[in-house]
């Protein structure tokens, strides 16, 4: 990879961003969608509403967080990676403090729109930027090290809402978003120096598009973002069905399940940290094949669990514990795999892997759940199927990685 050479010789590189604000701006996005949720039923008594339109506030949250980074990664190709993030952070404060004003469920909505939509940069970015300084297997490295301070996130933050919900009431957990969107704004506006080495060339509307169309007709790039999407798809599969399993099937307390699911964020951790400080000495293939193996192997003995007649929780979750540190090995290399495809278009692949793995996780999810009050009702194996489904998808996905290559 020459350019690769060009990358790490140039001026850009010796300003590297430190790998702190790299995590607090990939975090914006999961700090968003869990803080709120212990405060979600409140929303439905303030705004006079239902509980199904209140719902809104997260799947459109999730839609414009999918859809925007089709269009953040080229923009950041174009202009640089500093003004999109940039402007990304400040509609995410903009969309905050709507949040906090919103006299009606529709203006909520609307804010949670935006905010999604300014939030997802820093997922879509910290990748393109991590690939900007590094090569891919060094940059696999790096990304699990990021996705691993991220992974914090989501472990912590309904434990915050739940508390501000306590303490103050629903508004609580706005303010705080609104005080991380303002502290990420900042942080960027003095610690993020541009890295894209592309930035300020000219390049025609014509130019964009025989890129883009070279970006998609290839296989390889479509081999590593399949390879994370079904990943990803069997973690949301989880999503859509655990609840009901859980509370519906093995009667477990909300309480007890948040404990539960902090093992899972656990595992998530544990696999990044080793994609973080492994991935540069043994190359993305051979993390990629590792976490598609425990991933199937996991998922296998899951259901194997329930066919026994086990319905403990640990039959669920201990298994669980192990996808996740498979999805911590699989995802980094994956996203560094789609990102080194074409370096010049770091950005735009970041960005259009972001929305597959946002969009058919999402779909995942909600296959997942509807199966389970539709179709297997009473039982888990819904939820079973379609994690069953991703993770097979996910080993072909890898073996033509593989081929690919």
């Amino acid at each position: 990879m020459a350019d690769d050479g060009a990358r790490r010789g140039s001026g850009l590189v010796a300003r590297k961003p430190h790998i702190g604000l790299l995590v607090a701006m990939a975090a914006v996005n999961s700090v968003a969608i869990n803080i709120y949720m212990p405060s979600m039923s409140r929303l439905a008594e303030v705004f006079d509403t239902t509980y199904a339109k209140v719902q809104l506030t997260l799947s459109l949250y999730l839609l414009s967080t999918a859809l925007a980074q089709i269009v953040v990664g080229p923009l950041s190709d174009r202009y640089g990676r500093r003004p999109v993030a940039l402007w990304g952070f400040a509609i995410f404060t903009a969309g905050s403090i709507l949040s906090l004003f919103a006299p009606t469920i529709e203006v909520m909505i609307v804010a949670r729109v935006l905010q999604g939509a300014g939030g997802c940069t820093g997922m879509a970015l910290s990748r393109a930027i991590v690939r900007d300084i590094y090569d891919r297997d060094r940059a696999a490295s790096m990304i699990g090290y990021v996705t691993m301070g991220m992974s914090v996130a989501p472990m912590v933050a309904p434990v915050i809402g739940g508390v501000l919900q306590e303490v103050a009431d629903w508004w609580a957990s706005f303010v705080v978003l609104t005080g991380f969107g303002v502290a990420v704004f900042v942080a960027c506006l003095v610690g993020l120096h541009e890295t894209n080495p592309n930035v300020g060339r000219a390049v025609s509307a014509g130019d964009l598009a025989r890129q883009w169309g070279q970006l998609a007709r290839s296989g390889i790039f479509w081999a590593y973002v399949s390879t994370a999407t079904f990943a990803s798809a069997v973690y949301f599969g989880f999503l859509g069905g655990a609840p009901y399993v859980v509370s519906v099937l093995m009667d477990v307390s909300p309480a007890m399940y948040g404990l539960w699911f902090l093992t899972v964020s656990g595992g998530y951790l544990v696999g990044n940290f080793l994609s973080g400080r492994y991935t540069a000495r043994f190359g993305v293939y051979a993390f990629i094949t590792a976490g598609n193996v425990l991933q199937a192997v996991s998922v296998a003995a899951m259901a194997l669990a329930f066919f026994a007649g086990s319905m403990h929780p640990a039959a669920l979750f201990v298994p669980m514990v192990m996808i996740a540190v498979a999805n911590g090995l699989t995802l980094p290399s994956a996203i560094a795999g789609a990102v080194s495809v074409r370096p010049d278009l770091a950005g735009a692949a970041s960005g259009l892997a972001g929305t597959c793995q946002m969009g058919v996780g999402a779909g995942a999810s909600a296959l997942a759940g509807a199966l389970l009050v539709v179709l297997w009702t009473g039982s888990p194996w819904a939820m079973v199927a379609v994690m069953a489904a991703a993770s097979v998808l996910g080993l072909v996905s890898g073996f033509l990685v593989r081929t690919g290559q």
